[in-house]
């Protein structure tokens, strides 16, 4: 496998939360593997907490989700490291925290206050960064680390909703057309982004507790658009969005006896890949929809 190298920041304080290393660790380790041939280091933040989560933590009591958040964004500040995030719900609110605390001296000094408590101050010395904005400004570089353009592949891509919004916050893409992921599928991993009805909807995956009817509906209507598409696979960089993707189709089959099996990758799955790393070092395994289909047809061992 070749590695790369370049001038960017090359070193970043490492933000897991929670449902990665418990739901999707294969998420986790793909994106590891891609980084470290980039040649950036991820520092393990020791005492993280939940980020908390961008909608039932901030719906119930906004001030502890802020305090919450602050306190991690001190532990990165310790360290002298920008925060990498792999999850957009991690991002959406380490970053909607950390500008919120640095553009408001009164909220800055309340939240402080809390902090204070635990022996920590929360300066504003950091930043927040998600990892598919490194993988994208590094897209020339990772041209050259792929070994097998995946040439004969069509990849539905998915944001999700907390990459994008809010927009004037989060400054990732066009929060309503969106091409950061379609343009690292195309132009690194060398397969083709198909455009698909519903390519903009949320997944349905944050009406699951509240109402799994109406969050299945929802995903079935994003299926049914990505099945007429013809695309081989589903790229995200979303761990909730890819449990949704991937055990929700498992349940719409019990619901509506409809069998879509559509692989779901995450992006640093697509693009290791196209790196030639093996599918066993890609975590394929831990999938509920078989890669076995996709594999076949770019060549791979499933």
């Amino acid at each position: 496998m070749k590695h790369g190298k370049s001038e960017e920041k090359s070193e970043y304080a490492l933000f897991l939360g929670c449902y990665i290393p418990t739901r999707v660790p294969s998420m986790e380790k793909s994106y590891r593997m891609v980084l470290d041939a980039l040649g950036v280091r991820l520092v393990d933040m020791n005492g993280a907490s939940c980020c908390p989560d961008p909608m039932v933590v901030k719906g119930i009591d906004y001030k502890s989700w802020l305090v919450l958040a602050a306190r991690n964004l001190c532990l990165a500040e310790e360290m002298g490291l920008d925060i990498l995030t792999f999850c957009n719900g991690c991002f959406e609110t380490l970053k909607s925290a950390n500008t919120m605390l640095k553009g408001n001296r009164e909220l800055r000094e309340d939240v402080n206050e809390v902090l204070g408590k635990v022996g920590r101050e929360f300066k504003g010395k950091i930043e927040v960064r998600h990892a598919v904005e490194v993988l994208n400004e590094r897209k020339e570089e990772l041209k050259g680390l792929v070994e097998k353009p995946l040439t004969d592949i069509a990849v539905a891509v998915h944001y999700g909703c907390h990459l994008l919004r809010p927009s004037t916050i989060l400054n990732v893409d066009n929060p309503l057309n969106p091409t950061i992921l379609d343009r690292i599928v195309e132009e690194v991993v060398g397969a083709k982004s198909v455009n698909y009805r519903r390519k903009m909807w949320c997944c349905g995956a944050g009406a699951r507790m509240g109402d799994p009817e109406l969050s299945l509906r929802v995903l079935r209507e994003k299926l049914v658009g990505i099945s007429k598409s013809g695309a081989d696979c589903i790229a995200l960089v979303c761990p909730f969005c890819h449990v949704q993707f991937d055990t929700g189709q498992i349940l719409i089959r019990r619901e509506f006896k409809e069998d879509y099996r559509i692989p779901v990758l995450s992006l640093p799955q697509l693009v290791g890949l196209a790196m030639n790393l093996e599918p066993k070092q890609l975590a394929f395994d831990l999938h509920k929809v078989s890669v076995a289909p996709l594999l076949e047809k770019i060549g791979g061992v499933a």
